[in-house]
């Protein structure tokens, strides 16, 4: 899989995997390297993905300016891969906190997006997990033996007991509640190097989330975009929800939600015949 170098001065990199119509792929975290999506379930069979490394994630470069990480902002690094790629339009794929730079470019770019297909967003401008929904989902799970642990890892958590190394070390407890099940293969898709090592990098990406005196002109802004757009949640997925992904869905006038019942926050591993099945379907349709 070949590496090209960076294609503009904020030195966002990117990688080419398979053959086809090309794919733009956005990872979530935020701030995770992009090589966590592999090829997609297999989507890499069917079509040319182009895996973008996020500013300040993976091989891309850290800006001196760390208001640029925003996802707003980095909505602009989207367009400039695509006069890089000399794509007239394309189609366009994002993951989790990865959604809302996709979302935003939706809005700020009309038309440049043939269809998008917007995988366990978090949100519409910015985080809106139901807390009750991700409670309930997680007390679900009561009956499975790494459940103690997990509760116990999230209650410290929410509670500002740690922080640190302490605190990576928690989200490493509470992976369980993100996947519909936890066996061995799904411990070895935990990969530390895969996640940021930057204390700040998520607080700059939020940055750009809407605030409540303005959020209902940002909705009313995404929902101005005309894109056809496939949503895909994860039943099970404890790390959001399925509550962000239904209001995506209802937000976007071309929206089609897909609740994938036996799948976490990353439906590609545990679902990866219909999730294949879904995106292609609907990318392929005219």
């Amino acid at each position: 899989m070949p590496t090209f170098p960076s294609y503009d001065s904020s030195r966002i990199w990117y990688e080419l995997a398979g053959d086809g119509e090309p794919l733009v792929v956005l990872p979530g975290g935020p701030g995770m390297d992009v090589r966590y999506l592999g090829d997609l379930g297999g989507l890499g069979r069917r079509r040319r993905l182009v895996l973008v490394d996020a500013r300040a994630a993976g091989r891309s470069a850290v800006p001196e300016d760390r208001a640029t990480v925003s996802f707003v902002e980095q909505a602009r690094d989207l367009e400039a891969l695509r006069r890089h790629l000399g794509l007239e339009r394309f189609d366009l794929l994002a993951h989790s906190a990865g959604c809302l730079t996709a979302q935003e470019y939706l809005a700020a770019r009309p038309g440049r997006v043939r269809r998008a297909v917007l995988v366990a967003p978090v949100g519409r401008a910015g985080r809106e997990p139901d807390l009750a929904e991700l409670a309930a989902l997680r007390a679900a799970r009561s009956g499975e033996p790494w459940y103690r642990d997990a509760a116990e890892a999230d209650r410290l958590l929410t509670g500002g007991g740690a922080g640190g190394t302490g605190s990576a070390a928690l989200q490493q407890r509470i992976l369980p509640f993100f996947w519909h099940t936890w066996t061995e293969q799904r411990r070895a898709e935990y990969r530390p190097e895969h996640a940021t090592a930057l204390p700040w990098l998520r607080e700059a990406f939020y940055a750009g989330s809407a605030e409540p005196a303005t959020l209902a002109h940002r909705i009313a802004r995404l929902g101005a975009a005309a894109t056809p757009v496939l949503v895909l949640a994860g039943a099970a997925d404890g790390m959001i929800g399925t509550s962000p992904a239904r209001a995506v869905a209802a937000c976007q006038p071309g929206g089609r939600l897909e609740v994938m019942a036996r799948s976490g926050h990353r439906p590609w591993v545990e679902e990866p015949e219909r999730f294949v099945d879904l995106v292609d379907g609907f990318l392929s349709a005219d």
